[in-house]
């Protein structure tokens, strides 16, 4: 197929390390996009509202990844109740994919054995054999840890793209070492890397008065994605802009 994307727009993109045939970023940082290409008959699935252009042999549709029970779930998560299914049915073909917000991409591969946690608005894209479902947290990390009650978690073999606020950093972590992180900048761990809520500070005046308040305690081995920015902190700035503009 003609690189039509590219031609007309004059991009040189970096392929990604792990599959250059299929997938690579472009404009790597704020305002990644991220290229699939699809085999006939290939199927990627993707956060609602996803997809920039394809190529006429795609079709997009609106679809229930687990029934209306699995759309239910991913409201409580906060995503959307839909995922979008792009479907080459006329042959091969290319899709350009964004996120909402600015920020990057980055891809996970499942190897049918480790199953990854994502944080609300993480889940970007993934391969049709990857499955998506919500998994429901006890009720200390319901309340404490900022995700809410319902997490995503991407399983099975393929490739899961999730999407950040900011920047994407990988904290690697040794087994037996620990590592703090602020509940509003994690993206996606491993479920089966260990963490605890627990206050910022010793006390619970100084943990909030800090800015931090709760955070979270990973246990290694694993690796643990968290982004550069904070949603939150972003929201509460721009409110006070409107505070102070009203």
């Amino acid at each position: 197929m003609v690189d039509f994307f590219a031609d007309k727009m004059d991009i040189k993109p970096q392929p990604s390390p792990a599959d250059s045939r299929s997938y690579e970023y472009l404009y790597r940082g704020a305002f990644t996009m991220l290229r699939y290409r699809l085999r006939a008959g290939e199927v990627i699935k993707a956060e609602s509202d996803a997809m920039v252009a394809m190529s006429s042999t795609i079709d997009v549709e609106g679809k229930l990844e687990g029934g209306v029970l699995g759309g239910l779930g991913r409201i409580l998560s906060g995503e959307k109740f839909f995922f979008q299914t792009l479907t080459a049915r006329r042959g091969h073909g290319e899709v350009l994919l964004a996120p909402v917000v600015p920020g990057d991409i980055m891809e996970l591969q499942l190897d049918g054995r480790t199953s990854y946690i994502i944080q609300k608005d993480g889940f970007f894209a993934a391969s049709n054999e990857v499955v998506i479902t919500t998994n429901m947290q006890n009720m200390a990390k319901g309340l404490f840890s900022g995700e809410g009650f319902f997490v995503l978690k991407a399983s099975g073999y393929g490739t899961v793209f999730v999407s950040s606020y900011g920047a994407i950093h990988a904290l690697d972590i040794p087994s037996g070492d620990e590592m703090i992180v602020d509940n509003g900048h994690l993206v996606a761990w491993p479920e089966s890397v260990f963490y605890t809520i627990e206050k910022a500070s010793s006390g619970w005046i100084s943990s909030f008065t800090s800015g931090e308040g709760l955070v979270c305690r990973f246990r290694g081995p694993g690796r643990v994605l968290i982004q550069t920015r904070n949603p939150q902190g972003f929201v509460q700035w721009v409110n006070q802009l409107i505070r102070k503009g009203a």
